[in-house]
């Protein structure tokens, strides 16, 4: 993925999880969004840099281990704002303590506060680029997608043929399905979907093929009694 219009879309996989982190920018601004900042912010600074781009603002999907290691080295060499849903704040605040001595983290790497909260229907904005912040609830209490010119950054609520787990705290499946299928599918078919992990994909793909949402969609007819 590279430009559509004026905005320039690059992805960097970071991380002992494989996570994707994305930088969204403008080209003739030069200011950017990185969404999911999970871990080696040198690399994530340096795509923005090769991109041409300035990160002005960090906009995360939500705030599992694997995508919040990398926000205080990205946003101590930027300045960034840091945005993330208020549901997702305890997790925030908690939910890397136990992975530590696990994965052999450094403490130094604990996310900072976020500058300020989105909800479903904000939007973040730098000069010369808008995304739309979609409440996703299912795979965290305050899990948010981000839309923008045909572009969909799931975070880890969507991906290709699959779902984010729903097993951990917080995690709700119904209520991740629910947010599939009336708002992410709901999307233009031609929508691309840029995950949290693995590869992309596009809306009407993973209307027509995803298991999940096949299966939840049977389900929901039957209780209708359709």
């Amino acid at each position: 993925m590279d430009v559509v219009n004026e905005t320039i879309v690059r992805g960097i996989v970071v991380g002992v999880f494989a996570e994707n982190c994305w930088v969204v920018g403008n080209r003739r601004t030069g200011e950017a969004i990185c969404i999911d900042p999970g871990d080696q912010p040198d690399e994530v600074l340096a795509l923005a840099k090769d991109m041409g781009v300035t990160i002005k603002a960090i906009a995360n999907s939500h705030a599992h281990i694997d995508h919040i290691l990398g926000v205080r080295g990205v946003q101590a060499a930027t300045g960034a704002s840091f945005l993330l849903h208020e549901s997702d704040l305890d997790l925030l605040r908690n939910g890397w303590r136990g992975s530590v001595e696990r994965f052999g983290l450094d403490e130094t790497q604990a996310p900072p506060d976020p500058n300020g909260f989105v909800a479903g229907g904000d939007e973040v904005e730098v000069e010369g680029l808008k995304l739309q912040a979609i409440a996703t609830p299912g795979h965290t209490p305050g899990s948010v997608s981000y839309y923008t010119e045909g572009l969909l950054f799931s975070g880890d609520t969507l991906f290709r043929g699959s779902i984010g787990r729903t097993d951990l705290p917080g995690g709700d499946y119904d209520e991740e399905m629910r947010s599939i299928t009336n708002h992410l599918l709901a999307l233009p078919e031609d929508t691309i979907v840029l995950p949290g992990h693995m590869e992309e994909t596009t809306v009407a793909f993973e209307r027509d093929h995803n298991p999940f949402v096949r299966d939840w969609t049977r389900r929901q007819r039957e209780a209708a009694g359709e």
